[in-house]
């Protein structure tokens, strides 16, 4: 497998040189400079692809060219919207960028409620709190109804809790609304005033779209550029939701077994796959990652390796990469789709790192450590491959 790596562009503190020397082939990147819903022009596009290539590596995956809101709640300027977006595809094609990651989640992409939850060797973690979250939900978006849609369990957790003081509860709306999505051409930056209204504004636009509505939504998207797909050859690769669950009173389509297995029949074209996030998917107790692997490898056309831990009330953090589950899913890839470019994924905060301005989940020597377990086990298992 190719051993990619998420890098953030010219600006990120992470050298492509730097890169190289520590055996990354690969570059997973985006064009973060260009506006939400603007084209990706082919000039663009090649100053990239080049600045990359001159450092000796090579721009293997797009993520993400972000699906605005209105295609995925199919609003008034949706197809204009997907007519900026094939045009962005065919001018990555043209320029031999050909695996492009992206998801299907409504306004809020990858959630956590700590970015720096302690382990006892010192490192810290993502984290994702239920309590906090509903906290999140309840007492500060003051979302209509919100109390209904957590259980009992949660909500007692939740008013163990108390009031949280306004600085704590300032650093929860941080956590959850900014600090994971400013970085990923999302809908919030740091720059934003009024963050929590800008979120009840968007929350406004969903009303009335179920789950049914979202995968057609979803399908309509798909069913339009999978033409210019197969004639640049582009494979698009959903990203499962993060959470595996519905969240804030949004439904979600990319969480488990049937919703894989309805994308990938629902527009069954080959160049409509799958983003693997063994992470994504392990953060729901009801998805057995390795049975998945299984199924999925085929239609896979990008793997995350990172994994899960779901404590016995449901929160859940970040785990080792030596974890069991993962190397297992690893084996499966290298037996099954052994092209497939991968990247790790989020990994630990090391001491010093936090120093550095990384974006959350992406420090520079956690995701090395990563790395470099990854790259063992991929090399024992080709030498068992070598041996049999």
């Amino acid at each position: 497998m190719e051993k990619t790596w998420r890098w953030f562009g010219p600006n990120d503190p992470i050298t492509l040189e730097m890169l190289r020397q520590i055996g990354v082939e690969g570059i997973v990147t985006a064009l973060h400079s260009v506006p939400l819903g603007q084209v990706w022009s082919r000039e663009a596009i090649r100053e990239m692809r080049e600045f990359i290539e001159s450092r000796g590596l090579r721009w293997s995956v797009v993520e993400s060219l972000p699906v605005t809101e209105t295609i995925k709640y199919g609003g008034p300027d949706r197809d204009l919207q997907i007519e900026i977006y094939k045009e962005s595809l065919r001018n990555l094609g043209k320029e031999g960028v050909r695996t492009v990651c992206y998801n299907f989640m409504p306004i809020l992409d990858w959630a956590r409620t700590d970015l720096e939850y302690p382990n006892p060797d010192g490192t810290s973690n993502l984290y994702f709190n239920n309590a906090e979250f509903a906290y999140f939900d309840i007492n500060i978006l003051q979302r209509e109804g919100a109390r209904n849609d957590y259980p009992a369990d949660v909500i007692n957790r939740m008013e163990a809790m108390g009031r949280l003081t306004p600085e704590k509860e300032q650093q929860l709306i941080e956590n959850i609304i900014i600090k994971t999505q400013g970085f990923v051409s999302g809908n919030f930056s740091e720059a934003d005033f009024d963050p929590v209204g800008k979120f009840r504004d968007l929350l406004k636009l969903y009303e009335g779209i179920d789950k049914e509505q979202l995968r057609a939504n979803m399908k309509y998207l798909l069913e339009a550029i999978m033409p210019v797909c197969d004639e640049y050859g582009i494979n698009m690769c959903v990203h499962p939701d993060d959470p595996p669950k519905p969240v804030l009173g949004l439904p979600r389509i990319v969480t488990c077994d049937d919703d894989i297995r309805w994308l990938l029949d629902a527009v069954p074209d080959r160049h409509n796959g799958l983003t693997f996030c063994a992470g994504s998917l392990s953060a729901g107790i009801h998805n057995d990652v390795c049975l998945l692997a299984e199924k999925y490898a085929g239609r896979t056309h990008f793997a995350h390796f990172r994994i899960c831990q779901v404590m016995p009330d449901g929160d859940f953090k970040e785990s080792s990469h030596l974890d069991p589950r993962l190397i297992e899913v690893i084996r499966t890839f290298s037996r099954l789709n052994p092209d497939v470019p991968m990247r790790v994924d989020h990994a630990p905060l090391i001491l010093g790192d936090e120093k550095m301005g990384y974006n959350a989940g992406y420090s520079f020597h956690g995701r090395m450590l990563a790395l470099g377990m990854i790259s063992g086990i991929m090399a024992t298992i080709d030498t068992e491959n070598q041996k049999s």
